[in-house]
C-alpha cells in the first residue's frame, strides 16, 4: 500500500478506491497543503441511479470527510446524447422535463450523503447544459475537436465493443467524449476543479479531459478512477436476476434495498464495509473475520449502515425489525411485499408471480418443482398446490431469502 501523505490519498487507499491516478505524487501533495474541489459526472437517464452508481457518491462523501470540495456534476446537456461506455445500443431520447425531473429525483440522495452549502468545503450540484447548451457548433468544434483525433477515439473501449460487435454507434454518442472533456475543462476554468474521479470505464475520458485543459490554458488537473467493481462471483456490483438495485425508495422499497446487502457473498463483506459504510477500519477488520454463521452478523452490520446512509435512520430500523421477525421469530414483517387475495384460497403458482417471485406462471412452477417454495416455511413441490387463507396472513417464500405476505382483501 501506497504511503501517501495527504488524509484524502490515505482514505481512499485504505479503502480500496484508488486504481488509477494520472500523478499521484502530484495530486497527494495538493490535497496536503490546500482544499481541493473534485467532481463526478452522472447522467439523468432514469429517476433514479443504482447500487452501481454508490461507490462513486461514496467516494465524493470521502473527498468531504477528507476536508475537500464534492462537486456533483448532473449531466442534463450530456444525457441528451448518451454515454456510450459499456453500452451494445443507443439510449432512447429523453425530453428536456423527464432529464429535469430525474435530476430532481436523484438529488434526494446526494442529499442524505453529503452535506451542501455555500462552505469551501460545501458541496454543490451543478448541470452541464448550463453551459454545453449555450455552445454554437461551429465555435465548438473551433474551439475544441482540433484535439481529439479520430485515431485516438476508435481506441476507446466504448467505440470498439460497438465496432466489434456490428452494433451501430451514431455521431451524436461519437461526440461524448469531447464534451466530457470539455466540462472538464469548463468545471476547472469556472470554478478551480483540479480533479476528476469516476470509474475504471472512464479513465479515457477523463484524460480526454486532463489533457485539453492543459493544452487550452495549461493548468495541472488531476484524474483518479475506482477498480471495476464485481461481486466475489465475478458479476458487475448492483445486478441481480431481479434487475438494476435502485437507490431511491420510490424506485425500490427500503426492505428489498436491505436485503440485498444482507445477502452479500461472506467474500464481499470487507470490502463492501470499506466502500459503502462509514465504520472505522478496525471494526471492519473484526467483522470480516467472523467465520461461519457469525459472518451474517457482519452482513447485518453491512445491511444497515448501508441502508442508514443511503435511506435514512427509520428505514433501516424497520428493515432490521422485519428481518429479525421473518427469519428469527417466524413471523410476519410489515415491509414484506403483499398480495391481497379475492377469495379464500389461492393456487402456489397464482401466489408466486403475483408477489412477484416468478416473472410467470410456468417459471413459478419450475421454482415449485425445484423444491424452492415453502409456505408457512414448509416446502411445497406439488404445483398444484392451492393455499387455504384459513388465517389472516400467510408467508410465501421463494429459497431462503425472499419472503412475502398473502392476505384477504
Amino acid at each position: 500500500m501506497t504511503q501517501y501523505q495527504s488524509t484524502l490519498l490515505r482514505m481512499l487507499d485504505e479503502r480500496g478506491y484508488i486504481h488509477q491516478l494520472t500523478d499521484a505524487e502530484g495530486l497527494d501533495k495538493l490535497a496536503t497543503g490546500s482544499v481541493v474541489p473534485g467532481y463526478i459526472g452522472f447522467d439523468a437517464t432514469a429517476p433514479s441511479l443504482h447500487v452501481g452508481s454508490l461507490v462513486q457518491i461514496m467516494m465524493l462523501r470521502r473527498l468531504q470527510q477528507a476536508g475537500h470540495k464534492p462537486v456533483v456534476l448532473m449531466g442534463g446537456g450530456t444525457t441528451r446524447i448518451g454515454d456510450p461506455t459499456g453500452r451494445d445500443e443507443s439510449r432512447k431520447m429523453l425530453s428536456d422535463q423527464t432529464i429535469e425531473d430525474n435530476i430532481a429525483s436523484i438529488f434526494t440522495v446526494f442529499a442524505k450523503l453529503l452535506k451542501f452549502g455555500d462552505g469551501p468545503t460545501d458541496a454543490v450540484m451543478v448541470n452541464n447544459h448550463d453551459w454545453l447548451g449555450k455552445l454554437g457548433y461551429i465555435e465548438l468544434l473551433q474551439e475544441v475537436g482540433t484535439h481529439f483525433t479520430v485515431n485516438r477515439m476508435l481506441t476507446f473501449d466504448s467505440v470498439k465493443l460497438r465496432l466489434e460487435r456490428e452494433q451501430p454507434m451514431t455521431f451524436l454518442e461519437f461526440n461524448y467524449m469531447i464534451l466530457q472533456g470539455y466540462d472538464f475543462r469548463h468545471l476547472n476554468k469556472e470554478m478551480d476543479v483540479r480533479l476528476q474521479m469516476g470509474g475504471s470505464d472512464q479513465w479515457g475520458n477523463i484524460v480526454n479531459g486532463i489533457e485539453l485543459t492543459r493544452r487550452k490554458d495549461g493548468r495541472e488537473v488531476f484524474g483518479l478512477t475506482t477498480p471495476l467493481l464485481t461481486t466475489a462471483d465475478g458479476k458487475k456490483m448492483g445486478k441481480t436476476a431481479a434487475g438494476a438495485v435502485w437507490l431511491n425508495e420510490d424506485a425500490l422499497p427500503a426492505w428489498d434495498f436491505w436485503q440485498f446487502w444482507r445477502n452479500t457473498d461472506d467474500r464481499d463483506v470487507g470490502k463492501f464495509l470499506r466502500l459503502f459504510t462509514d465504520l472505522p477500519l478496525d471494526e471492519i477488520v473484526r467483522l470480516e473475520a467472523l467465520e461461519g454463521s457469525e459472518i451474517n452478523a457482519a452482513k447485518v452490520v453491512l445491511a444497515n449502515e448501508v441502508t442508514r446512509l443511503v435511506r435514512g435512520d427509520e428505514a433501516a430500523k424497520a428493515a432490521e425489525a422485519t428481518a429479525a421477525a421473518t427469519f428469527a421469530g417466524g413471523g410476519l414483517g410489515q415491509d414484506l411485499p403483499v398480495l391481497e387475495v379475492a377469495g379464500d384460497t389461492v393456487s402456489l403458482v397464482d401466489a408466486l408471480a403475483g408477489l412477484g417471485f416468478a416473472a410467470s406462471r410456468g417459471e413459478a412452477k419450475r421454482l415449485i418443482a425445484g423444491g424452492g417454495a415453502r409456505v408457512e416455511g414448509v416446502a411445497i413441490t406439488d404445483d398444484s398446490h392451492v393455499i387455504s387463507l384459513s388465517q389472516n396472513e400467510i408467508r410465501v417464500s421463494s429459497g431462503k431469502k425472499k419472503h412475502g405476505i398473502l392476505r384477504r382483501a
